[in-house]
């Protein structure tokens, strides 16, 4: 039985060292620490944002309305807010930004300064929401809340971007210090 690494006599090469046609990388390219994913520029990186972010979030949104039967709403969105950000985090360290690693300790809570910032917003629209209607229906709770996450969102994009994974972009100074 010929073993799937032996060398193509056509070739003279083995099947590890090819370059695969998707990457164009060989194993060994792969495997060299230096080799760093390619950082998504502004545009991709947002829709990444919104995708991983809002795809959380809206799923936050459904999970604050079910622990709030449970508990405080206030409560039951700080548990979420702080489920949500380390998820995040997570995916937008190895997806959105471009680092292509775990997010590491700093910039998990680099991330939750940011978020609570978002928590505080969030809070504040749906108190203002319920001064204004002592009693406002769920979809009215949802319409305020997923707008303030939105606003915030926005806001924690930026946040993320310019300080939490800077040395993530391009031209950032080679040899930064992992999060």
């Amino acid at each position: 039985m010929k073993s799937p690494l032996a060398a193509r006599p056509e070739t003279g090469r083995t099947e590890r060292t090819e370059r695969t046609e998707r990457t164009g990388r060989t194993a060994a390219d792969r495997s060299d620490t230096r080799w760093k994913p390619v950082v998504p520029g502004p545009a991709t990186a947002f829709a990444r944002f919104v995708l991983c972010g809002g795809g959380v979030g809206v799923a936050s949104s459904a999970a604050v309305s079910l622990c709030a039967a449970l508990m405080s709403w206030m409560v039951a969105n700080a548990l979420i807010t702080a489920v949500s950000t380390v998820l995040c985090t997570e995916l937008h360290a190895r997806f959105t930004f471009g680092a292509g690693r775990r997010a590491g300790w700093r910039r998990h809570w680099q991330s939750a300064g940011s978020a609570a910032a978002a928590y505080t917003v969030t809070c504040a629209a749906t108190a203002v929401l319920h001064t204004v209607r002592p009693s406002p229906g769920i979809l009215s709770e949802q319409a305020v809340y997923l707008c303030a996450a939105g606003l915030a969102g926005a806001g924690r994009f930026l946040v993320l971007r310019l300080f939490v994974f800077a040395d993530s972009a391009p031209g950032s100074a080679p040899g930064s210090a992992p999060g």
